[in-house]
């Protein structure tokens, strides 16, 4: 019989187990030392991350907070609990990222998103209409609080399930119900008074 050393086979394990399974096997395998395990984690998760911290915090510093995530993730695997699913962990260190960043920004953000909403772009017209659809996101979700952003980028945005996002946030799934709730109906006033047919 032969038998193949794990670490000769990654892929084919990772193409037999589930995501979360997969994780949990790179972590394990972080925790005894293999650092390149932690460079496949990155790789399995830095687009999400990205993703989410964009529409949390926009795209200034982005390459920073993304850092930070996995700088954070890296000092606190010591600490994760293997029942836990990976993922819900990183996004909650994604979120807390989010949070530090937009208590430290918030009013020069502001600032800045007012100068760039009163600077015109010449671009052609398909690209001016994309690029005005994204600013009217964009303003939208800065219109909401925090809390009510967040669920709607991680649920709407990310396709988050609700009981992941209550795992995350460490809060009742009726919660994130009614969080949804009034974040859609909100988004969706405020896209109506902007002008777009719904």
């Amino acid at each position: 019989m032969l038998v193949v050393p794990i670490r000769a086979s990654n892929k084919d394990y990772f193409h037999h187990k589930s995501e979360s399974k997969a994780d949990n096997y790179l972590v394990q395998q972080c925790l005894q030392g293999d650092t390149q395990s932690f460079g496949q984690l990155y790789r399995r998760h830095q687009q999400k991350v990205r993703s989410i911290l964009y529409q949390l915090c926009g795209p200034s510093c982005l390459d920073d907070l993304v850092q930070e995530v996995f700088l954070r993730a890296w000092k606190g695997l010591p600490k994760f609990r293997r029942t836990a699913k990976f993922s819900s962990w990183l996004y909650r260190i994604t979120w807390n990222v989010a949070c530090d960043y937009r208590q430290a920004t918030v009013q020069g953000r502001m600032q800045l998103q007012l100068l760039q909403q009163r600077t015109p772009t010449q671009q052609q017209a398909p690209d001016l209409i994309s690029m005005h659809y994204q600013d009217l996101v964009q303003r939208g979700l800065s219109s909401l609080s925090f809390d009510h952003c967040t669920v709607l980028v991680l649920h709407d945005l990310e396709q988050i399930s609700q009981k992941e996002i209550a795992d995350i946030l460490d809060i009742p799934l009726g919660t994130v119900k009614s969080r949804l709730f009034y974040a859609r109906a909100a988004m969706r006033q405020f896209l109506v008074q902007q002008g777009v047919q719904l």
